[in-house]
């Protein structure tokens, strides 16, 4: 395993497929089910359900080509942009919704978001609503001014961003000039959803081990507080397995609010 220099999410990019089948699967001893499905899942689910983010459209920026946390957000968006760094997790995603053969199969998150919701007799239509709500997938550089360059995106009424700032910041500056270029998409008024890791220095998928930003809940907190959110919400879980693909100790959905 080539763990000598930790890679870049985003500059070196990964083995996408890897990347789900370690951290996100319906296999059989998969470990991370209760950090990475099932608790974010269920903030989502209490945070959309009692009205805690509302609006016409949500922008996705999140790790790899993870679309489990966007079922409670179909219900309540109409529309979906989702950003990606990487052309594997692109192709990957559209596979997906566009049904095609080989696509990724994530028939046991719609199942838990049946569960939650209390539609476990509606499946399809979940996954097809979902599908419907998304618009656009692009591309997306946090080294241009205009991260969507040169395509121009409508403010956003709600940003989820899962896995994303830890993963692309190499220090604590590089954490909040990426903050900052993700609220430049929130209009004035709107929810910033975050989902991340707490001290956390590595994760490892397709046998390279990747960096990551560490910090902690209050870190966290200080760093939406500075770029002007109003944090609303905030939830941790201590982890809840043992496995040495990654060494965070929590995991953190947290809400800031823009001010108007």
């Amino acid at each position: 395993m080539d763990c000598t220099t930790p890679k870049l999410y985003h500059v070196h990019g990964m083995d996408s497929r890897n990347y789900l089948d370690l951290y996100y699967s319906k296999k059989e001893g998969m470990l991370f089910a209760e950090d990475t499905i099932t608790f974010p899942m269920a903030c989502l689910h209490y945070l959309l359900s009692t009205g805690r983010a509302e609006g016409t459209l949500l922008i996705d920026i999140s790790v790899g080509s993870i679309i489990h946390h966007l079922y409670s957000a179909s219900n309540f968006f109409k529309k979906i942009i989702i950003l990606k760094f990487q052309e594997q997790c692109i192709m990957e995603l559209t596979r997906w919704l566009h049904d095609r053969t080989g696509a990724y199969d994530w028939s046991h998150t719609s199942s838990a978001a049946a569960e939650l919701e209390g539609t476990r007799d509606q499946l399809q239509e979940k996954e097809m609503r979902l599908r419907s709500s998304i618009m656009q997938i692009l591309k997306c550089d946090f080294e241009e001014e205009n991260i969507t360059s040169p395509a121009l995106l409508p403010l956003a009424d709600c940003i989820i961003s899962a896995w994303i700032l830890e993963f692309i910041s190499k220090n604590e500056d590089e954490y909040m000039k990426n903050l900052e270029k993700i609220i430049k998409l929130l209009k004035p008024g709107g929810q910033l959803l975050l989902i991340g890791s707490l001290d956390q220095t590595y994760w490892i998928t397709g046998a390279e081990r990747f960096h990551c930003f560490k910090c902690n809940e209050e870190f966290v907190k200080n760093a939406l507080s500075k770029v002007g959110l109003v944090i609303d919400y905030c939830a941790v879980q201590r982890r809840r397995n043992v496995s040495d693909l990654a060494d965070y100790k929590a995991i953190i959905v947290i809400v800031g609010r823009k001010g108007e």
